[in-house]
């Protein structure tokens, strides 16, 4: 089979999203593509089946709505958007619409994080602590836009609702070779084996981790890197496994509040099953609308980028238990 990518390299992850979709459109003849008005990715599955495709216009409540009643007729729904409206502007209709009654929607976005420099309005940054804390929702962030593929026909056999975060979607980096990991939904990913200390990560931010432990090995660190692209049902068991087999060193770096988030996520898992680790920090951003600029300028100002995630890494390692 010839490759289609080069690893390493930058892909659209809205281009995967497009084709993925219009593939699915011939094994499922009840999937329908829901937006408002962000449907230039939607092209391909318009083309081939405008009798299932919707473009509400600047509607996200309205979307999230005809979404819910296709779904309560058999169908299911994919709703495709940007995400900061589609988080909050959408939120009642999410919860009471599609999550109590536990209807198999699909909403898939772009803008998570600080991504777009298109200031705090355009931002999703409080979308996965929204999302986590709604009954019945799966929540993803996705870094490597390969895996959007995978996750979108994952998702169409499942009995609820998801939710599936990208950045921007126009060029990402290609994280992982095809086949390289075991890709399900609830599982996390060992992106970087490593010894002395747990780097836990998601979406935009995945290769940034990378590349901080790349830099930390040329001292002779050791460090571990886990995609957790599932934050709900976030997998304990692989933080259980982290904890004691990297030192209980655990570093959190996300593109999001850096509460309510990943770290939260993570630091209820420690608190529950009652593991004690040796050192925690959590790297993201700070009680702050953000303000313009490019993701990594933006980064770097609020305290998450690659020195910044160096540095934490650091005096995990060198804290004594």
């Amino acid at each position: 089979m010839p490759v289609t990518f080069t690893f390493g390299e930058m892909l659209s992850a809205r281009s995967v999203i497009g084709s993925t979709l219009a593939e699915l459109g011939d094994d499922y003849n009840n999937l329908w593509v829901l937006t408002p008005d962000i449907g230039a990715t939607l092209v391909e599955f318009r083309d081939k089946f405008p009798e299932r495709f919707i473009d509400v216009g600047l509607a996200e409540q309205a979307c999230v709505g005809i979404a819910a009643g296709l779904a309560y007729d058999g169908n299911i729904p994919v709703v495709s958007g940007m995400l900061p409206f589609l988080s909050m502007r959408a939120l009642e209709q999410v919860r009471s619409d599609v999550c109590y009654p536990n209807l198999p929607v699909k909403i898939i976005g772009t803008h998570g994080g600080l991504v777009g420099n298109g200031g705090s309005t355009h931002y999703a940054v409080e979308d996965l602590a929204l999302m986590c804390a709604l009954t019945n929702m799966t929540v993803t962030s996705i870094g490597d836009p390969l895996m959007v593929g995978e996750i979108i026909r994952q998702s169409m056999t499942m009995q609820g609702p998801i939710y599936i975060r990208l950045a921007v979607g126009k060029k990402d980096k290609v994280l992982y070779e095809p086949g390289q990991h075991d890709v399900r939904i609830g599982k996390g990913i060992v992106a970087r084996e490593g010894t002395e200390a747990t780097i836990f990560t998601h979406g935009t931010v995945v290769s940034q981790a990378l590349d901080a432990a790349e830099e930390l090995a040329k001292d002779g660190r050791s460090v571990r890197v886990v995609d957790m692209f599932t934050l709900k049902p976030i997998d304990e068991e692989l933080i259980v496994r982290c904890a004691a087999e990297t030192g209980g060193r655990f570093i959190i770096v996300e593109d999001h509040l850096s509460y309510g988030g990943l770290a939260t996520r993570v630091a209820d898992v420690v608190a529950d099953r009652n593991i004690h680790l040796a050192a925690f920090e959590r790297l993201g951003i700070p009680q702050v609308y953000a303000g313009f600029g490019d993701d990594e300028e933006l980064r770097n100002k609020h305290g998450y980028g690659l020195e910044a995630t160096i540095a934490a890494t650091r005096r995990v390692i060198a804290a004594q238990p």
